[in-house]
């Protein structure tokens, strides 16, 4: 069984920053990609960022040029840096690891509110 703890949410105004961790433990052979989700009130959840195990990165249009996906394999943990941050940010924001064995597993997400 795999565990992703997240941490790092909260509330900020907005043009704050924050930053959020997720680390993985338990039965893991090898991770593949890691990333982050949000979900807003009535809305899907929809992906934010995803970085490999080489390090490549992918973004979401609205996040691009604000936030910072990355990761330290050795501690099994990926984190996102936001910075810029916009009312429209705020969710709640899932970790996943892909993960062998056993494939995709979720973090519990963590609340961000953008609000003055």
């Amino acid at each position: 069984q795999v565990q992703l703890v997240e941490s790092g949410g909260g509330l900020v105004q907005p043009g704050g920053s924050l930053r959020l961790s997720c680390a993985a433990s338990g039965s893991i052979f090898r991770i593949y990609a890691m990333g982050w989700y949000r979900q807003a009130p009535g809305k899907q959840r929809e992906l934010v960022a995803t970085i490999s195990s080489e390090g490549n990165t992918n973004y979401a249009g609205s996040v691009k040029g604000r936030f910072t996906i990355s990761r330290d394999n050795a501690k099994n943990t990926v984190y996102l840096q936001m910075n810029s941050l916009k009312p429209e940010d705020t969710a709640v924001y899932y970790c996943h690891a892909d993960c062998v064995p056993g494939g995709r597993y979720w973090g519990q997400g963590t609340q961000v509110t953008v609000s003055s």
